[in-house]
């Protein structure tokens, strides 16, 4: 089949997986936007200990990221998937049970543990065709972004009106309904594909590691995410200081997200049509930047710091919507998987600090000092930004190759001379080719009919 229509098992995998995925995300943001108000009424609370519980998440996460990618392809997809999923019921009910917020470290912790992203990608790419793995990929991606809103808006409301504890019963309930969904709506398959695109390859961390374009992504998201918890730890405490009772923020956080919401998609087609995905994307840095001033300098002034969350969320959403892209722009050819592997957990690392480091100076300071020290650092990461160069346009394929194309002689030369081929990795033990093009001046369909005709 070379058509692009999805067949009814490619849906069910997409609307499965996705699903599974945004309910353990929904698990992970919900959290965010109460623990430091609510979490302060815990025996032993402090707010060092607060920001612990915030940031532990990221560093299980960060710690278990890419050995359960690696072993997914050992004992399976599903099984890793349920027992990361059960892995986080588990630390959901230790903290809904709890009383101390040792207990909600603890069960952040194990939350955190059950790091299953890379298998779900993984049994993607096993239940999706190539021609369409990239539109499988992208859902799973914009139900990122959905669901980090729906969470920021409806944690204060659900917090407010049942308890902190209820909110971690409720996240079990959700997760433990991913379990399910997992079990009896995601497709199974026999076929563990080893597909580059998605997975990551033991010898190619050397490659990704090494490389100096993928360093400074890995940075930014680390900055991106150091900042984000960051403000997580800081704001609660400074919206109910300006009158803002906790119940009303999801208020704050419906309207900055919408907007933030609808505001990039412009922006990103802007980035990739244009060619300016630099430009834009120091552009966001520098928005941060007068973000974290702003709410630096808010004080006893409301509308200062809602305008400062406002721009916050606005960069935010762009730059995690851009970094991806990127990453796949400048890994080499047929270590994409890898490379993103690398930048998931740079992205948790970055968690881990940001919650870990804003607790520890809102414990001995106040909440204004981490907004210096989170402009401080979007500065330094500026610096960085304006080093990097203009990313390759181009796109990742990876095209099955018949026994056919494998005897063509000079397989890897006979593609790069290809108008729009810009490199080529020829795995024949995998029967895999893995191309970059530009996609201005060619396509998948071109190049398998020319390696079917050759």
């Amino acid at each position: 089949m070379n058509d692009n229509k999805m067949t009814p098992a490619e849906l069910r995998a997409i609307w499965g997986l996705g699903t599974v995925f945004s309910l353990r995300m929904l698990g992970m943001f919900m959290v965010l936007p109460v623990l430091t108000t609510y979490g302060m009424a815990l025996q032993h609370a402090s707010k060092t200990l607060i920001g612990l519980a915030i940031g532990v998440y990221g560093l299980t996460q960060a710690i278990f990221q890419i050995p359960f990618g690696l072993m997914s392809d050992r004992i399976g997809r599903k099984p890793l998937i349920i027992s990361g999923l059960l892995l986080f019921v588990l630390g959901s009910i230790i903290a809904a049970i709890t009383t101390s917020i040792w207990g909600i470290i603890l069960g952040r912790a194990l939350q955190g543990s059950g790091a299953i992203a890379a298998a779900v990608m993984a049994l993607l790419s096993d239940l999706t065709r190539e021609q369409n793995r990239t539109k499988a990929m992208a859902c799973i991606g914009f139900s990122f972004g959905v669901t980090f809103a729906i969470a920021m808006v409806i944690s204060p409301i659900v917090t407010h009106a049942f308890g902190l504890h209820a909110l971690f019963w409720i996240i079990a309930i959700l997760v433990f309904l991913g379990i399910l969904i997992t079990l009896l709506v995601v497709p199974n398959t026999p076929n563990h594909l080893l597909n580059r695109e998605s997975g990551m390859v033991i010898g190619g961390f050397y490659k990704v590691l090494a490389n100096v374009h993928l360093i400074k992504l890995n940075v930014s998201i680390l900055c991106l995410h150091t900042l984000l918890m960051s403000s997580f730890v800081a704001l609660p405490g400074q919206f109910e200081q300006l009158g803002l009772p906790a119940a009303e923020h999801w208020k704050v956080y419906l309207v900055t997200m919408l907007i933030a919401l609808i505001g990039v998609i412009p922006l990103i087609i802007y980035a990739e049509v244009k060619y300016r995905m630099k430009q834009v994307f120091v552009a966001c840095i520098s928005l941060i930047i007068v973000a974290e001033i702003m709410l630096w300098n808010a004080k006893c002034y409301f509308w200062t710091l809602v305008i400062g969350v406002q721009l916050f969320f606005l960069a935010f959403n762009l730059i995690e919507a851009i970094l991806p892209s990127l990453v796949s722009k400048e890994s080499p050819t047929g270590y994409k998987g890898t490379a993103m592997g690398v930048y998931s957990t740079s992205q948790f690392i970055g968690v881990a600090i940001g919650g870990s480091l804003s607790g520890w100076i809102f414990g001995h300071f106040d909440a204004r000092t981490i907004f210096l020290v989170s402009a401080i650092i979007a500065i330094i990461w500026l610096f960085v930004a304006v080093t990097m160069q203009e990313p390759p346009y181009v796109s990742s394929l990876r095209i099955v190759l018949s026994d056919k194309a494998l005897s063509i002689p000079n397989l890897e030369q006979h593609l790069k001379a290809q108008p729009g081929v810009s490199a080529v990795l020829i795995v024949p033990e995998e029967k895999s080719a893995y191309i970059k093009i530009d996609s201005k001046v060619t396509s998948r369909p071109e190049l398998e009919t020319l390696l079917s005709s050759t």
